[in-house]
């Protein structure tokens, strides 16, 4: 896929926009949040904390693969096309499994759950400024949820992951 320079940076501007405004709120909706509201663990599922800490957790490994600190991006073939974020998300199962990695321990606190999104929200925004067209376009992943999508797509799923997750969170917290 050929872009002009002014396209690249016109999708990077959009991700990194999208995803401070989501992960923004997320902070925004834990920060307002009693202690013992955010960290009442339900009968089934994980604290409004929890959640946090888990968003910030996947995050950080997304902004990995972003920068290539995380070496999981792999060159495309070459007639690869890139599928609208649309069409990827649709095939996301309303539930799944956390892996290992990434799911939250017992007893997080709210505070630590708010600072864990803010240094993983800094760490996409350095890993989006640093992405060039080339890696943006040219790598990817391909993983059992989404399938073969780009770099820049997992910008997109790392915006589509913390509002998915506020939204359990607000759910968490009686908020809707």
């Amino acid at each position: 896929m050929e872009t002009s320079p002014s396209a690249h940076s016109d999708r990077v501007s959009r991700l990194s926009a999208s995803f401070d405004e989501a992960n923004g709120r997320l902070i925004a909706r834990l920060r307002v949040a009693a202690d013992g509201l955010a960290e009442r663990v339900p009968a089934e599922g994980w604290s409004a904390a929890q959640i946090g800490w888990h968003v910030a957790a996947v995050t950080t490994r997304f902004a990995g693969m972003i920068s290539g600190d995380i070496t999981a991006a792999q060159p495309l073939p070459p007639d690869f096309k890139e599928r609208a974020w649309a069409e990827v998300t649709g095939a996301i199962p309303e539930r799944a499994e956390s892996p290992a990695a990434v799911a939250p321990p017992p007893g997080v606190a709210r505070d630590a759950a708010v600072t864990a999104l803010e240094e993983s929200g800094a760490a996409m925004a350095r890993a989006l400024a640093t992405l060039t067209e080339e890696r943006g376009a040219r790598m990817g992943i391909t993983h059992r949820a989404v399938g073969a999508i780009t770099v820049f797509q997992i910008g997109e799923w790392a915006v589509s992951h913390v509002m998915r997750h506020n939204r359990q969170a607000k759910r968490v917290l009686g908020e809707g």
